[in-house]
């Protein structure tokens, strides 16, 4: 007869038998086996294989039980790990399904509405209608006031010197929405500048005239000291040919540019001292070939083809060396050649940049400007912000980003990884981007043909969506990759344009 033993309570159980209570304590370590074996067999299937798809077995864990959040969380990447648990998809492309978005306006059907005068830009990357429609509340509209729901816009090209209402912050406080002036750090700056308008490239013509320089100015109100600068150059004896109303010297009935192309040096005095306001007294001189002795804006140099191919009367009391450097320059052919190299190696790129802006026409540029405010708009809402922008896989996280063209809408997506998550590897991303799909720049029409480069492209800037052109082109700069890295933590999706070269 088998042995009998007492067990903690005192019952008895057949001798050599394990407690059924035992057993039960023993289950979740049996389990966990179990489970550990199976792990470690199915991880030698193919490991090599896997590596590069398959997240990391404690990123399945962690997001198996990540709850779906809202809002301003930006840790949805690591949500619903089973859409993106694929072996044969990879981030690019789970993040190119899962943050493709419909927008509630289609703008080549419903294209932006801006009321004036009808005309319809068929070039234009976005859907642009300027005129009348019963029917709808245009997008915007000209002047003051407007109703609700349509911005205002103020246009113009006159300094704000003279007209108060075209300084940014005088028009945003009398409720203009948009602005449109020659200032770059407006909405939408509109110059006096542009390839199809200036030949700037024309070639130099002989200088055979014997006074050194011509003027064309009629304003002899101007708000500055541009008529005391002609008179003290005067006075320091270079001798000025006077075409215009002001200190007339020879008859005014001729070809402004033709005239110009004459004379080693030109007086491009503007009215005000204003900067930006850069008009075509400037530009004019650049096509004739002469060298622009400049009163007017406080950064000309930005709108310089090249450093040294402008003189510049900051102020009054620079008269005297500008003309020392006039009298330098027309006795020294090298050094004036010099100065106009430009007309034959080309322009600086910075001017290139510049000027390549209004390749893209300003009515064009306001419909842009337009759609991309109503599409950042959307975008603020709840199932926009569910994108995931961003997949991690391993130690590895890919980030979802968008890019274009400055004076192009629709975007392109480009992705990064963590382990180069540089300003370098954005270039190169850009670059390939672009590269692979032909683009064609959009200044490449427009430009003078010994400027249009072959099929190549050149990166000059890439920047934030949002920016004024005057931060895109001269002020703005990441401050190295960590900068970078937090912009991209900041704003998921993050949107840059570029400009092209």
């Amino acid at each position: 007869m088998m042995g009998l033993v007492s067990n903690q309570r005192g019952s008895t159980t057949p001798e050599g038998s394990v407690p059924k209570r035992k057993w039960s304590n023993l289950m979740p370590v049996f389990v966990a086996l179990v489970v550990i074996a199976e792990i470690a067999f199915l991880g030698r299937l193919d490991m090599a294989k896997n590596a590069a798809m398959v997240d990391t077995l404690a990123d399945l864990f962690y997001r198996s039980r990540v709850p779906v959040k809202s809002g301003d969380d930006l840790g949805l990447d690591m949500v619903r790990s089973s859409d993106h648990n694929s072996e044969s998809e990879t981030c690019e492309e789970w993040l190119e399904r899962e943050d493709s978005v419909t927008y509630s306006r289609d703008f080549s059907k419903e294209p932006v509405l801006v009321s004036g005068a009808d005309q319809e830009w068929n070039s234009c990357s976005v859907g642009c209608k300027f005129g009348f429609n019963g029917d709808r509340r245009p997008d915007a509209a000209f002047g003051l006031p407007q109703s609700a729901g349509t911005a205002s816009v103020l246009r113009s090209m006159e300094s704000s010197q003279y007209y108060a209402e075209n300084n940014i912050a005088m028009a945003r406080r009398r409720g203009y929405n948009i602005v449109m002036t020659t200032s770059l750090s407006s909405d939408v700056p509109v110059g006096y500048f542009s390839w199809a308008e200036y030949d700037i490239m024309a070639p130099v013509k002989p200088k055979t005239e014997n006074a050194l320089a011509a003027a064309f100015i009629s304003n002899c109100g101007a708000r500055n000291f541009r008529l005391q600068a002609l008179e003290a150059l005067e006075n320091l004896k270079i001798m000025i040919d006077s075409y215009g109303g002001c200190h007339r010297n020879r008859d005014g009935r001729v070809d402004k540019v033709e005239t110009l192309k004459r004379y080693k040096f030109s007086l491009a005095f503007e009215n005000s001292n204003e900067e930006d306001y850069v008009t075509e007294k400037f530009f004019q001189s650049l096509v004739a070939g002469t060298i622009p002795v400049v009163v007017g804006p406080p950064n000309i140099l930005d709108f310089a083809p090249s450093p040294d191919s402008i003189l510049h009367i900051k102020e009054l009391e620079d008269a005297e060396s500008v003309a020392k450097s006039m009298r330098y320059l027309a006795g020294n052919p090298k050094a004036y050649n010099h100065s106009l190299r430009w007309k034959y190696e080309g322009p600086s790129d910075s001017f290139k940049a510049l000027v390549d802006m209004a390749a893209v026409h300003s009515s064009c540029r306001l419909c842009i400007h337009l759609a991309t405010i109503s599409r950042e708009k959307e975008e603020k809402s709840p199932d926009f912000k569910k994108r995931p922008c961003k997949c991690t896989r391993g130690p590895e996280t890919v980030y979802h980003i968008y890019v274009r063209e400055r004076g192009r809408f629709e975007m392109e997506s480009i992705y990064l990884r963590s382990s180069n998550l540089t300003l370098e590897a954005l270039k190169s991303a850009v670059f390939m981007k672009f590269k692979s799909l032909n683009h064609v720049p959009v200044w490449k029409a427009e430009r003078p043909e010994i400027l249009r480069r072959g099929n190549e492209l050149k990166i000059y800037r890439i920047y934030p969506v949002g920016l004024t052109q005057r931060e895109a082109l001269y002020t703005f700069s990441f401050k190295g990759d960590v900068d970078f890295r937090s912009h991209l933590e900041n704003n998921p999706c993050a949107k840059f344009e570029v400009i092209f070269v």
